[in-house]
Formats: structure tokens, C-alpha cells, sequence
């Protein structure tokens, strides 16, 4: 577990944006590690889809749009979060959401392939539950489709008792999208839950897809950059507020510059997302 736990401590403190759970603090004592993190106070987005059952589309697309968002973000900063579903998507309002949960997250390598079979069945792509190599951004893909044929019917694509059986149909990509109207949608998740995953859509081919494109927030049309990147400008109206609790400023500036760990780091963020 310490290893687990050390590897999603490091992962998360390489990636800042809006729809991902902020971890702002480590706390080591010799008998427990102390996460201090964002709060979501609404819940897991399964629990919702639980009670409404489908979304309306309007509603459906922009959740989607955020989790997309943050992916893209989380691919683009070379990491791969491999345990997508709704449970390790938290509602901190209505409509907005924050990736939470990397547990069995991993880094991206050029020229390296991952193995570990991990996540829930249900959302798992096909070579992940057949034991091959995946290089890793295809198989969150795959669990995305998942997720927004759920926002959009309120039940799964691949749902057995029988677990063979439930394997079965994911390696044959049977499935059925009767219950989606939305021509738009139903377009998506075809592309999407692609059992070959050469022939799968990329992130950024979704990103450009017409249904993700409409009415998609100004913020989310822009990629961000990565962590680093985006620590190089800092905020002089919150470095202020920093300084005017007593910190440094050159201190301070340097420490958020390199992302270290120290109250005026983690002042400077509570304020930035606040």
C-alpha cells in the first residue's frame, strides 16, 4: 500500500486543473500519511446518475465535456488514469465534477507498454480484461464511452451477473444503442467503444467531435499546460494576499515556482482555486 499510495501522491501533485481533485498537503507521522485534499461535497457522480437515471443531454454532454477536459489534461501532462467510472468522478455543484481516485494511475513513457490488468470490469477496455499490452490513453477511452452511454441510458453497455459472460461481451463489443436519441451521442460512443484500439477515437479527435464542440465553455475550448508550465505564472494579486500573511516574497515565490511543499505553497493554492 505505501508504494501505491506514494505513486498517487507524486501523480497528483504533477496536475492542476479545475476538474481534478486538488491534493494541497502531505502530513507524514510514523503511523499514518495525511492526504489533504479539495473537498467535493456533493457526492460521487454514480450516486447521481443512481437517482435521475439518464441525464438530459444538455446536462449529460456538459459533464462530459469536463471529464474530457480533465483527461485530455491528465494525457497531455503523460498520465494515464486506468480506474475511470463514476464513483472516482465527484460532484462539487450540480453539473460540475472533479476527477478524483488515482490509485491506479501511471505515468506515459514513449516506446513503453503497460500490462496490469486494473479498474472495474464494467468499464475495463477489452485488451485491458485479455491480459495484452496497452500503451494507456486508448484504454481510458474505452471507459469513457462507458461512462457517457451511462449519462445518457442511466445503465451500463456491458452488465452480466455472470462474470464469463460479462467478459464475453466487452471482448465482442456487443452492445446496444437503442435507448440513445441522440444521434450526436449515439455517434460518439460507437467511435468510442471500439473493440480494435487502433481504430478507437484519440482524446483529441473527441475534443473535435461536433457533439463535445457544442456549447462547450470558453476555459475548456484551451488546453492547459502542464503543471510546471503553468507554476511559471503566478498570480500577483494571490501572491500578494501570501505575502500579507506574514511569507517571504521571494520565498514564496520560488517555492511555488517549484512546486515545493511548504504553507505558503499550499496558502497560495487554497486561495488559487477559492
Amino acid at each position: 500500500m505505501t508504494g501505491k499510495v506514494g505513486r498517487e501522491i507524486n501523480i497528483m501533485k504533477l496536475l492542476n486543473h479545475p476538474h481534478i481533485i486538488s491534493l494541497y498537503e502531505v502530513i507524514e507521522t510514523p503511523t499514518h500519511i495525511c492526504l489533504v485534499m479539495e473537498h467535493a461535497k456533493f457526492g460521487d457522480l454514480l450516486d447521481y446518475i443512481v437517482v435521475k437515471g439518464s441525464l438530459p443531454e444538455d446536462e449529460a454532454r456538459k459533464v462530459f465535456q469536463q471529464i474530457i477536459s480533465a483527461l485530455a489534461y491528465c494525457h497531455t501532462s503523460m498520465i494515464v488514469h486506468r480506474d475511470l467510472k463514476p464513483d472516482n468522478i465527484l460532484l462539487e455543484s450540480k453539473c460540475n465534477i472533479k476527477l478524483a481516485d488515482f490509485g491506479f494511475s501511471n505515468t506515459l513513457q514513449d516506446g513503453h507498454f503497460l500490462k496490469t490488468s486494473c479498474g472495474r470490469y464494467n468499464y475495463a477496455a477489452p485488451e485491458v480484461i485479455s491480459g495484452k499490452w496497452y500503451a494507456g490513453p486508448e484504454v481510458d477511452v474505452w471507459s469513457c464511452g462507458v461512462i457517457l452511454y451511462a449519462l445518457l441510458c442511466g445503465t451500463l453497455p456491458f452488465d452480466d451477473e455472470n462474470i464469463p459472460n460479462l467478459l464475453r461481451k466487452i471482448q465482442g463489443g456487443k452492445y446496444s444503442l437503442k435507448r440513445i436519441t441522440s444521434p450526436g451521442g449515439r455517434d460518439l460512443i460507437s467511435r468510442m467503444l471500439v473493440v480494435d484500439p487502433l481504430k478507437r477515437l484519440t482524446i483529441p479527435e473527441i475534443c473535435q467531435h461536433p457533439w463535445i464542440q457544442r456549447c462547450l465553455a470558453p476555459y475548456l475550448a484551451v488546453p492547459l499546460l502542464p503543471l510546471l508550465q503553468q507554476a511559471q505564472k503566478i498570480e500577483e494579486a494571490i501572491l500578494q494576499q501570501v505575502i500579507k500573511m506574514g511569507f517571504d516574497h521571494n520565498q514564496a515565490i520560488e517555492c511555488i515556482q517549484n512546486r515545493k511543499q511548504t504553507q505558503a505553497t499550499v496558502a497560495y493554492y487554497l486561495l488559487l482555486d477559492n
